[in-house]
């Protein structure tokens, strides 16, 4: 069985394509920090990045809704791509065919993780508890716990 669960955040605005035979694939990126380990040189978590598709409905889906900076927890099949760098040396990807995306986190979270501001919500004025057709209001001093 070949199945992966990550959770991290999208390094960047997921890009929606569509092949030649009329399919529409979204691809992005998930880096995902590994825990209790941190770069030396700048104090940032060490991350893994894994690149995501997400085909049809679900990719149209990602990237109506996803963003740069989205947490995101994504369940799919994983699969090594090897490929030679601009440079000449020898490079692998992790490529993950994603089965199902969850969005972890909402736009307002993610327009303040950018710096955007979200005005507080207005608090409503507290109503009295209306008793449903059939049932008794009973007040929460008489319950037994």
């Amino acid at each position: 069985m070949n199945k992966l669960t990550i959770i991290g955040n999208l390094t960047r605005d997921p890009e929606m394509r569509t092949t030649s035979t009329g399919i529409n694939v979204t691809t992005f990126t998930v880096a995902v920090n590994r825990r209790g380990r941190r770069d030396e040189q700048s104090n940032q978590p060490d991350a893994d990045f894994f690149r995501v598709s997400a085909w049809r409905a679900l990719g149209e889906n990602c990237a109506k809704f996803l963003q740069k900076g989205r947490k995101v927890a994504v369940v799919g099949a994983v699969s090594l791509h090897m490929y030679t760098g601009s440079d000449g040396q020898t490079r692998a990807s992790l490529e993950v065919n994603a089965d199902d995306v969850e969005f972890l986190s909402s736009r307002s979270d993610a327009e303040a993780a950018a710096g955007g501001y979200t005005a507080p919500a207005a608090e409503a004025p507290a109503a009295e508890p209306q008793a449903a057709p059939g049932f008794t209001a009973v007040e929460t001093d008489e319950l037994p716990f």
